[in-house]
Order: structure tokens, then C-alpha cells, then sequence
């Protein structure tokens, strides 16, 4: 006899939040494949709609719908779910941003995690630096979010140049309420790659690595997805970012260009 379906166990719930690129190299379509690699059940709200392709971002607006309508749709699901929330690209009226951030804040999911996207890799900025740091301003102060800049958006909020110190580039990002920066060494000079996890006392390195040849779209949005996977799934913040990061370096040689155009992407499937 087949089990009712209510009976069996429900995965953990990932609420992505992001902007929508139809090609599925980036944004939430990349946030949705992630997630469900590592067997977790997706749901998306758009802050963002992108119109782009792997070649490049031609253009980001706001949705059409606030997106605090579908949080409020899909409450009841949350409600009775081990859940957390991943946050990317932010396109939003100050009115309906402010609104998503105090909902989010009130549901207190699990973990939380902000890819914090000041640009497409190829395209124009979403966010110049005024409006970058009112966007962290709003998205932090509402406290419980690790946040996870490369080092070109870490140095734009601190104000300093992408070789400047580590910690200098993290500390507008604490003194604003971020628990703990996930500082990516991507955009680091040099042959060999590190990663940093700084909170208010302590930077501990997370492993260097030699530096993946070439590039792939969206590894933003998957590494971040990656590590709320693993948060739910049980493991600490530190080592879920280890985790994610091996992940993502795993799977970087089987990096395909769908229909052999535009850039590389990760390939779907489980870990």
C-alpha cells in the first residue's frame, strides 16, 4: 500500500529570495537547483527581475508583486518546516523592502545567509555605493544574517580598495548587524584562493585552495544556496562554509555553456 503523503517526513524548506534570470546560470533558477541537490524542498520569492542570458545582463528591475505577498502565501508551509532563508540580488522600492526585511525577521527562520549582489558579472551596477550601503543598512539591522560578499562588494561598503585588510573590509558589515562575514577570496590576487570567516572577535581562514581555471556563472548564488543546505542539515556556520566551498570546487571541472553559448555554468545534480 502506498503512504499517505502526509505521512512522510518533510525535508527541510529553503526559502530563496533573488533575482530571476531566465537562463538559469544565476539568480534563483541556479538558488532552486542547489538546494535541491542536497535534497532540500525549494521555494523562491523574487526581490529582483533580470533580463539576461550568459552572455551578460541587459537590464534589472523590481517585480511586479511585493514580494511580501507570496511570504505571507507561503507562511503556513513555513510554519510547520524546518526552514531557512538565502537572500541574493535586491531590486526592490524602499517600501516593500523594508516590509520583506521586518516579515523575514519576524518568521525567525533557522539560518539565514545574503549573497550581497551590487552587479551582474557582466552588466551594469545594480547599486551604487549610496545605495548599497542603505540596502546593508536595512537587510542587517534587522540582526541574524551571515553575509557573504566577494571582495570587490566587501570593499565597497568599507570604502577601501579590494587589497585592503581583511578585516577592514568586514567591519562595515559587523558594525551593521552581520553575525559573521564570509569573506571570498575569489577577486584575491595570486595563484592560491582563501576564503575567510570573520566575526566581531576572531578571522579564521578556511582552507586555501589553488585557484579553478576559467570562470562559471552563478557561483555566488550556489555557494551561498550550498551553505544554507548544510546549515539545515545540521552543520555549524564555520563548517558549512568549508563545506560549501569544497562542494562548489567539486563540481567546477563538469561546468558546461547550455546550447555550447555563453559562459560556463555548474551542472545540475546532486552533490
Amino acid at each position: 500500500m502506498r503512504p499517505d503523503a502526509g505521512s512522510i517526513a518533510s525535508p527541510p524548506v529553503a526559502l530563496c529570495l533573488g533575482g530571476w534570470d531566465a537562463s538559469g546560470g544565476a539568480g534563483l533558477v541556479r538558488d532552486l537547483l542547489t538546494v535541491a541537490a542536497f535534497g532540500l524542498h525549494p521555494m523562491a520569492i523574487s526581490t529582483a527581475e533580470t533580463l539576461q542570458n550568459g552572455e551578460g545582463c541587459q537590464g534589472v528591475s523590481a517585480p511586479l508583486t511585493s514580494p511580501v505577498h507570496h511570504l505571507q502565501l507561503l507562511e503556513p508551509h513555513l510554519a510547520g518546516a524546518v526552514w531557512g532563508a538565502k537572500w541574493g540580488l535586491v531590486s526592490l522600492p524602499e517600501p516593500w523592502l523594508r516590509d520583506l526585511v521586518a516579515a523575514l525577521a519576524s518568521m525567525a527562520p533557522r539560518a539565514r545567509i545574503w549573497d550581497p549582489v551590487r552587479a551582474p558579472t557582466v552588466g551594469a551596477a545594480v547599486h551604487d555605493a549610496q545605495t548599497y550601503r542603505r540596502l546593508a543598512e536595512r537587510v542587517l539591522g534587522a540582526g541574524g544574517w551571515v553575509v557573504a560578499p566577494n571582495r570587490l562588494e566587501a570593499a565597497c561598503l568599507a570604502g577601501v580598495g579590494p587589497e585592503a585588510a581583511p578585516e577592514a573590509m568586514a567591519r562595515p558589515w559587523l558594525d551593521l548587524g552581520a553575525e559573521a562575514v564570509w569573506l571570498k577570496g575569489g577577486h584575491a590576487e595570486g595563484d592560491r584562493v582563501e576564503d575567510l570567516w570573520i566575526t566581531p572577535t576572531e578571522t579564521q581562514g578556511l582552507g586555501a585552495h589553488a585557484r579553478l581555471p576559467g570562470e562559471r556563472r552563478g557561483t555566488g548564488c550556489a555557494v551561498a544556496s550550498a551553505w544554507l543546505a548544510l546549515r539545515l542539515l545540521g552543520q555549524e556556520p564555520k563548517s558549512a562554509a568549508q563545506g560549501a566551498a569544497a562542494w562548489l570546487r567539486d563540481r567546477w571541472n563538469a561546468g558546461f555553456r547550455p546550447g555550447a553559448m555563453g559562459r560556463p555554468v555548474l551542472p545540475p545534480g546532486r552533490p
